[in-house]
């Protein structure tokens, strides 16, 4: 488990450093052809995987995640994100982990109350290690977005 994990901090360090190699307007700008811009596919990752491993599955159902509605599945971009919300991202990119790790350890996944499929890949998760797969494959995914809409500004 703290295998993927690593790569799923690995992906958010990778997004990480593409985000600070464009400027704030770059980042915010929805280029022709897509629905959405690099920032909301961060900000979309970390909602999700947050809610994927506390609320959907029941772990946590009224756990608050910062900026949901703003990020979540079925959102898009609707307002220029500042550089302050960026920088918030940023830290709980980092520290969103570090709760899975500790709660891995801690074994609050041990049993998964409300076992669910998603939209995107349509399997019903019944452990915390298909949720955490489920994860690595959502990121990977909006990362390569990420990479593509930088592509597009160039």
């Amino acid at each position: 488990m703290t295998n993927k994990l690593k790569y799923i901090r690995r992906s958010r360090e990778l997004f990480i450093r593409l985000i600070d190699e464009l400027s704030i307007e770059e980042i915010n700008k929805i280029p022709q052809g897509f629905n959405n811009n690099i920032a909301w596919n961060f900000g979309h990752i970390i909602v999700s995987t947050q809610a994927l491993c506390y609320v959907r599955p029941g772990i946590n159902p009224n756990m608050e995640i910062r900026w949901v509605d703003k990020y979540q599945k079925g959102s898009k971009p609707e307002a220029f994100i500042s550089e302050m919300e960026i920088e918030e991202l940023k830290r709980i990119a980092v520290s969103s982990i570090d709760d899975i790790e500790k709660d891995l350890r801690n074994e609050v996944f041990n049993t998964i109350p409300q076992p669910y499929p998603t939209a995107t890949y349509g399997f019903v998760m019944d452990s915390i290690e298909e949720i955490i797969t489920c994860c690595l494959a959502h990121e990977s995914l909006h990362y390569g977005c990420a990479a593509a809409i930088k592509r597009a500004l160039n």
